[in-house]
């Protein structure tokens, strides 16, 4: 269990009583006329997290309260951890285990720091965990969630194609899962050239990630992740600027990893498998050229437009692995455009999707769990942008014109409309400390997909 946490109730504790904005002046009415005076005199209203720290009769703390907008709001108490006095804290609350759940799990995120490489000065302040709250549960998300912002947020000379190979192979041997790899040379033996073509400039050897988890017979579900450690831009060089973030262009692989870690320790009923493509994109005398044709593993060629747009060559060797399988489902991640930056700004990753009833029911999960992804569509019409004269297809528009929609289209080259699949392009990175959700790598979307995956296949 996270140190932010505590399983048993110290006498010290202070209750931390959570009072629905809406509801903050009938509740008002009903406390002691001390505590109405005392709270009203610090002007506070219950407005969403915000905190009251109201004395007893001896001047100690004697309770917390904080303003919640809606029972559902997971990020509630997101941002107490380093805000309240350090101490031990306890929930008193008559809301359903559910809402509570989701509080603790919004604390948790909170209480996260990343501390490889320089300790935290602030020691969070610990909530007692309640008895009939599922606390297995609740520390498996936040270990996989943790993990997500752990990769995303190691530099990149500590976080290359061999650490990611490092991580997959530490989860398959903790879940007793089967992996293995391709590295270097054997991916133009095993027709993966174009993973190849992206990394092979680099030091750090590219490779394709394979795990596999779960009993045969269980419905298939394929995860796949972009794993670009380092996106210099290639030889289409990217400014200072835009190359200062590019540590995060493997977070789709986090995400990959993440839900996978997700999936296997809740024990979920389905046969896993989670492919991770994963190079440096540098700049060396043979890396990959604009102009450049490649062969992929489906055997469409593919005119190099841009070496910028690197993510949708290595998935989509991925992707045509990925369905050989025939899986019931097949998701990717990946930090893929600015275009769907531009389209919805950091917060709000784009789902693309092949299939209605499975967009809706992720847009519906997205709702529900308060993890917000938005539908863009794949437009057909535009296909005739990605047109090569020399080629099948090329891997970017020259005109710049619905990025994220065109990069999509390329993806779906190469999964089948028979095989149901969808796309997230996500930021990956909080731009911006919120509640639960501090400055750095994050994990978008995977609270709503899991609990999708819960839902559809009976967990």
């Amino acid at each position: 269990m996270p140190s932010c946490f505590l399983n048993e109730q110290p006498a010290d504790a202070v209750p931390l009583i959570p009072v629905l904005t809406g509801q903050f002046q009938d509740w008002l009415k009903n406390q002691s006329e001390f505590a109405r005076n005392w709270i009203e005199g610090t002007g506070f209203k219950a407005k969403p997290h915000t905190i009251c720290l109201a004395p007893g009769g001896e001047g100690t703390l004697d309770r917390v309260i904080v303003g919640v907008e809606t029972v559902d709001d997971p990020w509630a108490l997101g941002g107490l951890p380093y805000a309240l006095p350090a101490g031990c804290y306890y929930l008193q609350s008559e809301w359903e285990a559910v809402s509570q759940e989701r509080l603790l799990v919004g604390w948790g995120l909170g209480a996260y720091r990343y501390t490889r490489y320089k300790e935290s000065k602030q020691t969070p302040a610990q909530l007692v965990m309640p008895e009939f709250c599922d606390d297995q549960a609740i520390e498996r998300r936040l270990q996989s969630f943790y993990l997500v912002r752990d990769l995303i947020n190691t530099p990149a000379a500590d976080m290359m194609p061999e650490q990611l190979a490092d991580t997959l192979f530490a989860l398959a041997g903790e879940f007793g899962a089967q992996a293995k790899q391709w590295v270097g040379e054997e991916l133009l033996q095993a027709d993966f050239r174009l993973i190849h073509a992206v990394g092979r400039a680099s030091v750090h050897a590219p490779r394709l990630l394979d795990l596999s988890w779960g009993e045969t017979a269980h419905p298939r579900i394929t995860l796949v992740g972009k794993g670009v450690c380092f996106d210099s831009g290639g030889l289409d060089l990217k400014t200072a600027n835009g190359m200062r973030l590019m540590k995060k262009d493997m977070g789709g692989a986090a995400h990959a990893l993440g839900l996978a870690r997700l999936i296997m320790s809740a024990g979920l009923p389905v046969r896993l498998r989670v492919l991770i493509p994963t190079v440096e994109n540098a700049v060396a005398g043979n890396a990959l050229r604009p102009g450049d044709v490649v062969r992929s593993r489906k055997g469409l060629t593919v005119e190099i437009d841009n070496t910028d747009a690197e993510g949708r060559l290595i998935l989509c060797d991925a992707l045509a692995e990925a369905v050989t399988d025939q899986p019931e489902l097949l998701l990717d991640f990946a930090t893929l455009t600015g275009a769907a930056r531009v389209a919805l700004g950091t917060e709000v990753p784009a789902l693309f999707c092949n299939d209605d009833g499975l967009a809706e029911g992720l847009l519906a999960m997205a709702v529900n769990e308060r993890d917000p992804f938005w539908r863009l569509p794949l437009h057909k019409p535009y296909r005739d942008m990605l047109d090569s004269r020399i080629a099948d297809i090329a891997n970017s528009s020259s005109g710049g014109f619905g990025g994220a929609i065109t990069a999509a289209l390329f993806l779906q080259e190469f999964v089948p409309a028979t095989i149901s699949w969808a796309h997230f392009d996500l930021m990956a990175w909080n731009s911006k400390a919120r509640p639960g959700r501090p400055e750095g790598g994050e994990a978008m979307g995977l609270r709503a997909v899991f609990q999708y995956l819960c839902q559809r296949f009976g967990r």
